[in-house]
């Protein structure tokens, strides 16, 4: 019949048109925020399973409804019964996720589309010609990011900012599992306390290195190795850029999950300013904690 036709092509546009969404989402932030390590097979396996599996979820389950309605219908609503009952327990997982996959289910559940040829090739070829689009450009910046391995002390100067960044250490923490308590507050004490080379922390404030002011790390952050020649317009609350900075030497660390720092700068008692390696600038709760958010203390060199 026409109309099981028209349910069965519904149901494989919005399939697609979700695992089109999924899949730009995941090429983007996998090598925004993913592509840290150094084995690049670890790095293929943390971008299927965690930035583009839900895509490639879509892409099988529209692949098995196609020619096997009922059975893929019902996987669509468990999935919409499940996600925000058990996983994402938000009013956006219920509008984003839930509903699209619960009205994707009865669609399929009615509809038969043909040719079934025809509509595997645009649930799995669609999908994937955006997630290769959106990855080309990301992979190619990150391939071409430039890294000389050194993560000790070092002096950034130009463009107005002379200071001295701390080594990779207490005062600045690459890792996941080193940033459990990096709130804005603690971030502050742990610079106020480090010793006079970085290395390690005393009992109590030293107050040599502290927090970079927001204007500070814009107008320090690098491009292959030079400076950006970025500054801070207090009109837009926005950092300008004569190139779009990157996580890169001297700065940052390339093999990191870091890719937020926390800057001196704040609104409010309860508000403060992050920078984002490529330049970006946000204001988030001081008590926010998160495994990309770190910090990097800074100290005054005469």
């Amino acid at each position: 019949m026409q109309w099981r036709n028209i349910f069965g092509w519904a149901a494989v546009a919005l399939t697609t048109i979700f695992a089109c969404f999924w899949g730009f989402w995941g090429s983007i932030e996998n090598f925004h925020e993913g592509w840290y390590f150094s084995s690049f097979w670890m790095n293929v396996g943390l971008m299927f399973i965690q930035y583009l599996l839900f895509a490639l979820l879509l892409m099988a389950l529209g692949s098995v409804s196609i020619f096997f309605p009922r059975i893929g219908a019902l996987v669509y609503l468990a999935a919409a019964v499940a996600l925000p009952l058990f996983f994402i327990r938000t009013s956006a997982a219920t509008l984003m996720l839930a509903l699209p996959l619960a009205i994707t289910g009865i669609l399929m559940w009615f509809g038969r589309p043909t040719p079934r040829k025809r509509a595997l090739f645009t649930v799995l070829c669609v999908p994937l010609v955006v997630i290769v689009g959106f990855a080309v450009e990301p992979a190619i910046k990150v391939a071409n990011r430039y890294d000389d391995g050194n993560y000790g002390a070092r002096l950034v100067e130009g463009n107005g900012v002379r200071l001295c960044w701390a080594p990779e250490g207490p005062g600045w923490p690459t890792q996941s599992s080193d940033l459990k308590e990096a709130s804005w507050e603690n971030a502050r004490r742990i610079c106020a306390n480090l010793n006079e080379d970085g290395t390690s922390l005393a009992d109590t404030p030293q107050n040599i290195w502290r927090l970079p002011t927001l204007d500070e790390a814009v107008r320090s952050s690098v491009h292959h190795g030079t400076n950006a020649g970025g500054v801070w317009d207090s009109v837009t609350h926005a950092p300008v850029y004569r190139e779009a900075p990157d996580k890169e030497s001297p700065l940052w660390k390339v093999h990191s999950p870091v890719i937020y720092w926390w800057t001196s700068t704040v609104v409010n008692d309860s508000m403060a300013y992050r920078i984002v390696y490529n330049g970006g600038a946000q204001v988030l709760p001081k008590k926010m904690r998160m495994g990309d958010l770190g910090f990097r203390a800074v100290k005054e060199v005469h």
